[in-house]
C-alpha cells in the first residue's frame, strides 16, 4: 500500500508492506503531476514499514529515474533495510539531486525541506 501526497514543492510517499508495480505507477503519476505543474521538486520517500519489493518495481525504478535525471533536488529516504540503502545509493548515480538516507522520519523531513 502506498500514500502519496504533494504540497509546495515536496512529494511525499509513504509505503506500507509491499511495494507493488501498481503503488509505483500511482507514485510516479504524483511526481509527474508534481513535475509538470511546480519544476523541480523534493522527495521524501518513508520506506521504514516498506516488507519488500516486486522485481518489477526495481526495474520501473531504473527507468523513472534515468527519465528524470534532473527533476529533483533532494531526495530524502527514510529506512534501516541495507538493500534499500544500497539502492538509494545506485539511484544516486543515475539522478542530478542530493539523496540522504535517515533512520527516523524527523530529521529527513527537515532536511528535505530546508
Amino acid at each position: 500500500m502506498i500514500n502519496v501526497t504533494n504540497t509546495d514543492k515536496l512529494v511525499t510517499v509513504y509505503v506500507l508492506g509491499e511495494f507493488t508495480l501498481t503503488d509505483f505507477k500511482q507514485f510516479e503519476e504524483a511526481v509527474e503531476y508534481a513535475i509538470k505543474f511546480q519544476g523541480r521538486v523534493n522527495l521524501l520517500l518513508d520506506l521504514s514499514e516498506m516488507t519488500g519489493y516486486t522485481i518489477d518495481v526495481a526495474w520501473e525504478e531504473i527507468k523513472f529515474s534515468r527519465a528524470h535525471k534532473t527533476d529533483f533536488e533532494k531526495v530524502a529516504v527514510i529506512t534501516s533495510d541495507q538493500w534499500t540503502i544500497w539502492s538509494a545509493w545506485i539511484t544516486k548515480l543515475l539522478v542530478d539531486a542530493e539523496i540522504l538516507v535517515f533512520d527516523e522520519r524527523e530529521p529527513a523531513s527537515d532536511w528535505v525541506m530546508a
